[in-house]
Parts: structure tokens; C-alpha cells; sequence
């Protein structure tokens, strides 16, 4: 179960650069969401183009996987918003829209998780997080099956499961561990101060549902999942596009200099 771990009592190298890419977004999170709870249409605006500004600014110090990687987070998670929040209801935001800032915010959550997971912190100490996350979130779920909360949350016991399956089963465990930690800090905030609220009642399946669910992270463990595997396949088609442009071109000049002849 754990043959995609890092191995143990082996010696990682500590990057600042990793460190700071959590911080930064964890930062910027708990700032955006509580000013958002109370703020604006165009304030919602011109914080996502600080956002974008941002993402833009840590990109550049990331190889073309990551950044591809990146591209299809935002892609896959924006779509993701449009279709769970204004078309199913599953959650709202204050204004019934997806606010400018959740896209390029989706690209700093996922970024943030590659960096944690990449991080020597989180390889050193892989099997006792994973320990640590599978203890809360479980304890979390079943506290919201157990009937004394008073908003029931079956959708999270679901998730969590779905959460386990990845971490165990999936090929980037540690990207998941690590977005366990950046999406429950970003769902208790935004829930908490009102930027956004799930629905009582999942739309499709007619469970009860938690503001926010406890395995919510399975949500974003899915569009990682989307990332790392489609960035290989669109850069090596990217790769192929932009060689067969080049070959064509010569060609295409030799046969005007034939003709000139």
C-alpha cells in the first residue's frame, strides 16, 4: 500500500523555495478569503489579478511539467467551479458567481501542494503525516455520521474513503497529503467567515453534507490526479506540433527555390 511513499529514514534536502510557496499561499488564503467575506464585486476582481500576478511570479521558477501541470489544475478546477457551484448548487459564493480570484487561486493550492510534497519536511516524514491525516480526517468523518452535530455530513464520510483510495492507491501520494493540509486550511477560512457555503443536501446523491464536507480534499486530490497525467501527454503532443511545424517550413522553402529554378 505504501510502494509510491518515499523511502524512509533516507536524507532529503530542505528547499527554501518549497518553504516559501506554502507560506506564501497559506498566507494569501486566510488574507483573501476573510477580506472577501465582506468586500466587494470589483474588490473580488482586482484580487484576482494580484492572484494571477502571483501565480505568474512563482511559475517562473518551475520546469515545463509543473507549469503544464499548473495550466491543466486551473483549466480542470475552473470548470470544475462553474459545473459543482452555479450549475449543481452543491456550494454557493456571496455573490452566486466564481469569484476572479478562485482560478489562479486553484494554480497556487496545486502548486503549493507539489512544493509540500516535494518538500524535505514532508519526505522525511511521510508515513507519520500520512498517519496524522488519516487519524483527523477520519475522526472528522465520523464524527459527522455520528448524529450529534447537528448538520449531518454523510458527503464527507464518502469523500473520505474516496481520499484513502488515493493516498493509498494513487501515484502521487505525498501531492495528496499535502493538499489535505492547504484545502482543509482554505475550506475552514471560507466557510467560516461566509465567502462561501455548502449546501445542506448534496444536489445529486441526497446526502447530507458538512459546511465544508471533512473529506473535501478528495476533490482536489481529483483535478492533481487530472494534472499529472494529462501534463505528459500535452507536452509530448506539444513537442510533436511544434517539431512538425519546423520540419514543414524548410520544406515548404526548398520547393519555392525549386520553382525559382
Amino acid at each position: 500500500m505504501l510502494r509510491h511513499f518515499p523511502q524512509a529514514n533516507a536524507t532529503y534536502s530542505h528547499g527554501i523555495r518549497d518553504y516559501f510557496i506554502a507560506a506564501l499561499t497559506f498566507f494569501c488564503v486566510a488574507v483573501s478569503l476573510v477580506m472577501d467575506a465582506s468586500g466587494s464585486l470589483e474588490q473580488q476582481n482586482f484580487m484576482g489579478l494580484i492572484a494571477w500576478t502571483f501565480l505568474l511570479g512563482l511559475l517562473f521558477g518551475e520546469n515545463k511539467e509543473v507549469r503544464m501541470q499548473v495550466i491543466i489544475a486551473v483549466a480542470f478546477a475552473t470548470l470544475g467551479e462553474h459545473f459543482a457551484s452555479i450549475y449543481m448548487q452543491g456550494y454557493t459564493y456571496r455573490f452566486g458567481n466564481v469569484p476572479a480570484y478562485v482560478p489562479p487561486g486553484h494554480g497556487m493550492v496545486y502548486l503549493t501542494a507539489v512544493a509540500l510534497a516535494r518538500s524535505g519536511f514532508f519526505l522525511k516524514y511521510a508515513r507519520k503525516i500520512a498517519t496524522f491525516v488519516v487519524v483527523v480526517c477520519g475522526a472528522w468523518s465520523i464524527w459527522g455520521i455520528s448524529g450529534y452535530p447537528e448538520q449531518g455530513d454523510q458527503v464527507g464520510a464518502l469523500l473520505f474513503c474516496v481520499f484513502l483510495i488515493y493516498l493509498f492507491k494513487g501515484r502521487s501520494p505525498m501531492v495528496y497529503l499535502a493538499a489535505f493540509f492547504i484545502t482543509t486550511w482554505l475550506e475552514l477560512i471560507g466557510t467560516a467567515a461566509g465567502t462561501w457555503k455548502w449546501a445542506t443536501i448534496e444536489p445529486v446523491l441526497g446526502l447530507s453534507q458538512g459546511n465544508p464536507p471533512s473529506g473535501v480534499a478528495a476533490w482536489y486530490c481529483l483535478v492533481d490526479a487530472v494534472a499529472i497525467g494529462g501534463a505528459a501527454p500535452l507536452l509530448k503532443a506539444l513537442k510533436k506540433s511544434t517539431e512538425w511545424f519546423k520540419a514543414e517550413k524548410p520544406s515548404k522553402n526548398i520547393h519555392q527555390g525549386a520553382r525559382n529554378d
